[in-house]
């Protein structure tokens, strides 16, 4: 079964004024009844509503209408526009409300702590401060070191597991990768 299109009484009074469908093929279509298919014919159901036309919506083709036209047993088929949202792709900030926001450099210091592998970059961006203040909390010099209490982000909601076994696998590959360059650098020499 096949979903409705968007707007469906707007959508039916456009292929009411602009197509020779049916009466039960736009009904069936728009999932409306047909007497109000009908209504919306004589001008009585859906008084100053615009038609809004599936051809340009993406949801039909002319074609499709025409197919329909010629045959009046053939029911219209919703044009699939499958869109796959991907929230990979995109990372949307997620709000922090304010009274988590100072847990922001205790959950610094507990990667420094717990992951010191992460680079001072990557724990800013996971954790949604400056590179600066993670480089301070690291060398102990941060304006508020003394009253720091390392807390685990993922439990406090900054970010997500996942997004912490990314970035320690991000590092140990760059890990890797150093220690490769320096062996070859060795062997050179």
């Amino acid at each position: 079964m096949s979903n409705a299109p968007l707007m469906p009484m707007a959508t039916a009074v456009w292929l009411v004024e602009n197509t020779t469908l049916t009466f039960r093929q736009i009904a069936n279509f728009c999932k409306l009844h047909e007497v109000e298919i009908q209504g919306i014919a004589d001008g009585e159901v859906a008084k100053g509503i615009k038609g809004y036309n599936p051809i340009i919506a993406g949801q039909l083709t002319r074609e499709e209408i025409d197919l329909c036209s010629n045959d009046e047993n053939r029911p219209l088929e919703i044009k699939n526009n499958d869109i796959e949202i991907s929230s990979s792709d995109k990372k949307i900030k997620k709000y922090i409300p304010i009274s988590k926001r100072q847990d922001k450099p205790d959950s610094a210091l507990w990667l420094i702590k717990q992951h010191n592998i992460l680079k001072d970059s990557q724990i800013a961006k996971l954790v949604g401060i400056t590179k600066n203040s993670v480089t301070s909390i690291r060398n102990k010099n941060y304006w508020n070191y003394n009253n720091l209490n390392p807390k685990d982000p993922v439990a406090l909601n900054l970010f997500t597991q996942k997004e912490l076994v990314d970035a320690l696998e991000k590092a140990e590959r760059r890990i890797k990768r150093e220690k490769k360059v320096k062996e070859k650098n060795i062997q050179v020499v």
